[in-house]
């Protein structure tokens, strides 16, 4: 069971975020953290699988209640369950099934290139709003201190999870580049889910062009979260003692936990 074979097949996105070779040579552990799309569809086998093989003992949610509400997670036996909601009261949620369904909205959100501002402006607040400042310092915690192997996920498991990953990947000092090409890796993923979105708008008169900057990472979205970071805190390493509040011995905490020396 390993990760090239998409398990699970109903969160074709669920991956290991060990493997990464940091900037002194050191290896980010396998089996400890796992990044993911929505785990609300798991079946019942997959679900044993992830409780007795995997042996997760801990499912963070990102998504909002929105989206919890309309699809709760299923959780295997033996693991705890937390929300974090990172979004708080920002109803993207909400907008994006609005899009989906009505023509004349996504032509005046998403035309002339307002599908990739809207992703851009989604990744920069994912910096600088309150709820995603919580939800990630908790997040950051959990993967330091709290019960583990765990995973964490969103919807697409691209946007609020690529962002989490990239946080936790920088923190454990792995190169920008090497950062990128995960976040990338989400891509090649999702192309059942893009085309079940294009399907569904399509039947309502929703151009899929206009939808493909949604489905889709970019390299320069993830850049914009570096750039918000940076522009509002002065540097990565500002945001997380000034925006984050991360302590030293916490980091210290997630290195210990997380890599594997040279």
């Amino acid at each position: 069971m390993t990760n090239d074979a998409h398990f699970p097949a109903t969160a074709p996105n669920f991956r290991d975020l060990g493997g990464h070779t940091t900037r002194d040579g050191s290896t980010v552990r396998r089996g400890v953290v796992y990044r993911s799309d929505s785990l609300s569809n798991l079946t019942d086998d997959e679900l044993h699988a992830l409780g007795n093989h995997l042996g997760l003992r801990l499912q963070v949610d990102l998504r909002s209640s929105f989206e919890r509400e309309a699809a709760a997670d299923r959780v295997p036996d033996g693991a705890e369950y937390v929300a974090l909601d990172v979004q708080g009261d920002h109803s993207t949620g909400a907008d994006l099934a609005a899009i989906l369904t009505d023509p004349e909205r996504s032509i005046a959100l998403l035309s002339d290139g307002g599908g990739e501002r809207f992703v851009r402006e989604v990744n920069r607040m994912l910096v600088s709003w309150d709820d995603a400042l919580a939800g990630y310092r908790e997040l950051i915690r959990l993967a330091a201190t709290g019960p583990s192997p765990l995973v964490f996920h969103c919807s697409a498991g691209k946007d609020r999870t690529g962002w989490g990953a990239a946080l936790l990947l920088a923190l454990l000092d792995v190169p920008r580049e090497a950062i990128i090409a995960d976040y990338l890796a989400s891509n090649p993923r999702l192309s059942q889910a893009r085309e079940w979105v294009y399907g569904s708008a399509e039947r309502h008169g929703v151009d899929r062009d206009l939808l493909r900057p949604l489905v889709e990472v970019r390299e320069e979205y993830l850049q914009s979260a570096f750039d918000e970071a940076d522009r509002v805190y002065g540097s990565f390493e500002g945001y997380v003692a000034d925006g984050l509040k991360i302590a030293p011995e916490t980091i210290d905490a997630l290195r210990a936990r997380l890599l594997d020396p040279r």
